[in-house]
């Protein structure tokens, strides 16, 4: 299992070092002038500010090299200074990805316990009223815009009900755990699509593991059914959804860039919405290494639980 962990770190690595090279390159590509962004108007009208501008953080060197600059600040555990918002790009992130983090968090906590559940009980009662209602409602969650279901869901939960706040916590890390008023709406947008991929893969899961030789023993031996259920097929259907959830990581990400966007809560999708409008080149390469991590680092957890949950998976070379 070491072996394996050391491989995939190492893998890992080169995956993000990768990301960076491309994502450099498409943003130097997009049209448009750093220093114009950060200087105005007047630096048109400024040729020798410009150049100075441009000679002082590297932009006058060609692509690689600002790479290879860039790269070694963040070698050093520098992530940039963030000319639009005066301060560096490690303190925006310190203040904003502990919010995303939370957020993240407590929609996939709530997509997993509705979602195991409900995919097992489909799995149960298949080919039944309540097994076509959770597919029909799946298919929908799973089909509709995450930014239209937050709309949906702020007019008639916050306009037409006031049952909870119209916009996610604007204050502290604390005010995201204790103003659920306001936080229940940006979980619940982020969870349903989640919910819905999740409820499908357990039903098809549970379908599989009924029909096999284990399970016919356990019912010959006189084990009920919930037993059956909850002792013996929970356990092997949860392996593709341990999968899943560490694949989807990288779309729940994105999921909670526009529910952030939605309901103007200050997280990382929040911050990397404003820095593309302003051309802020350090915070959106600051923004994909945070989310390259998380999607390596998922896929990583992912495979750590195949091992967990299925006794017959070992890393160990032959």
């Amino acid at each position: 299992m070491t072996g394996f962990l050391v491989r995939r770190i190492a893998q890992a690595a080169m995956v993000v070092l990768l990301v960076t090279v491309i994502t450099f390159i498409l943003l130097r590509a997009i049209p448009g002038n750093v220093a114009v962004a950060i200087l105005g108007p007047g630096g048109l009208r400024n040729p020798a500010t410009l150049a100075a501008f441009n000679r002082e953080y590297g932009f006058d060197k060609p692509w690689f090299d600002q790479y290879l600059l860039w790269l070694g600040h963040l070698l050093h555990g520098n992530l940039g200074f963030s000319w639009t918002l005066d301060q560096s790009v490690s303190s925006e992130l310190g203040q904003h990805l502990p919010k995303t983090i939370i957020l993240v968090g407590l929609a996939t906590l709530l997509a997993l316990i509705v979602a195991v559940p409900i995919g097992l009980w489909q799995a149960v009662q298949r080919n039944r009223l309540v097994d076509y209602t959770f597919t029909g409602f799946s298919f929908l969650f799973y089909a509709a815009p995450t930014f239209f279901t937050g709309t949906v869901l702020i007019l008639v939960f916050s306009v037409n009900l006031h049952l909870v706040g119209p916009e996610g916590p604007q204050g502290g890390l604390g005010s995201d755990l204790t103003d659920w008023r306001d936080m229940t709406l940006p979980v619940v947008t982020l969870a349903l699509v989640t919910i819905a991929l999740f409820a499908r893969y357990m039903r098809s899961a549970v379908l599989d593991n009924i029909t096999e030789d284990y399970v016919r023993t356990a019912r010959a031996k006189g084990a009920s059914q919930r037993r059956v259920l909850w002792r013996h097929v929970l356990r092997n259907s949860l392996i593709p959804v341990v999968t899943l959830l560490g694949l989807s990581l990288p779309a729940i990400m994105s999921g909670a860039l526009i529910t952030e966007s939605v309901f103007n809560y200050p997280g990382m999708g929040y911050l990397f919405f404003k820095a593309a409008q302003q051309q802020d080149y350090p915070t959106l390469l600051g923004f994909v290494i945070v989310v390259a991590v998380a999607v390596v680092a998922g896929s990583l957890l992912a495979d750590i639980g195949y091992a967990v949950l299925d006794p017959r998976v070992r890393y160990t070379r032959p």
